[in-house]
């Protein structure tokens, strides 16, 4: 029967590590502070919007919501950007998804800051991730790694394989993942007979999206299973591993929910800490 890795409670660690460090920031005179732009009023981004400001709050990081009406031009929102990204008591910059459709999400994303960029989705901080410099990253990608060096698990010289290629995890945890100096195999949706993948696995990632994709037969006895997925089902949310299935022949396995997804909060407000030491680097 595997052990959890518990999300919920590294989370705990994790801010308690942030409070210490925002204090410090204060006592030098920096108060760390973020700026959420919300453009309409999708329900779940409201919710999500609001929950950041939770966090922050406890915390002890200064927070900044600006709501914008539905139907604002492009130009009205990069305006926006424009000028927090010259503010220099902001430090971190997230804007809500999904935007309305008749604005580019490509255009308004690149426009932040990448040394202001918590979300790690600029160009720039892709870029970085690729070369093995130090820049933004995504929270999920950062998560998967942070919950199993937190629990002890030694990466080096592991066989990782990742299902899924997506932007969001799957493609930038491949080169996260290779700095830990794993072996990485990436499979996907057009990878034939995945189980014979998996089954090679001293850890599996799973960040596909497909509700408990992952069966018992797919996992080599032992392995580690860190589940980044997150499925809508009758009666609640499953990650992309059969969790049931799964934690009888894994020796580690992360929830869903309580896993991966309890540390992304905290690695964004984490990524504002981070951005105010680049921002520095820069001049400002």
């Amino acid at each position: 029967m595997a052990q959890l890795l518990d999300g919920k409670e590294i989370s705990k660690v994790l801010k308690e590590e942030i409070k210490e460090e925002v204090k410090r920031w204060k006592e030098q005179g920096v108060n760390p502070k973020l700026a959420v732009v919300l453009v309409g009023d999708d329900p779940a981004s409201v919710v999500y919007a609001k929950s950041k400001q939770k966090v922050s709050d406890s915390l002890g990081i200064d927070f900044e919501l600006t709501v914008l009406p539905a139907d604002s031009s492009e130009e009205s929102i990069l305006a926006l950007i424009d000028s927090l990204n010259a503010n220099p008591d902001v430090h971190g910059i997230m804007i809500e998804l999904p935007l309305p459709k008749h604005i580019s999400k490509e255009r308004v994303m690149a426009a932040v800051r990448p040394d202001k960029d918590v979300d790690g989705v600029h160009p720039i901080n892709r870029g970085y991730i690729l070369s093995g410099e130090e820049g933004l990253f995504p929270a999920t990608p950062e998560s998967c790694i942070e919950i199993m060096l937190r629990s002890g698990v030694e990466i080096a010289g592991k066989h990782v394989v990742i299902v899924g290629r997506g932007e969001t995890v799957g493609k930038p945890l491949v080169f996260l993942i290779l700095k830990h100096n794993a072996t990485v195999t990436i499979c996907h949706s057009r990878t034939p007979d995945l189980g014979a993948f998996t089954r090679q696995a001293d850890i599996i990632v799973a960040a596909v999206g497909k509700a408990k994709l992952v069966k018992k037969d797919m996992v080599k006895p032992g392995a580690i299973v860190v589940d980044a997925g997150i499925n809508e089902i009758p009666g609640g949310i499953c990650g992309d591993v059969d969790f049931e299935e799964v934690k009888e022949v894994a020796s580690l396995i992360s929830p869903v929910p309580g896993g991966v997804g309890s540390l992304t909060t905290a690695l964004i407000m984490k990524n504002v800490l981070k951005g105010i030491t680049l921002q520095r680097k820069e001049g400002q």
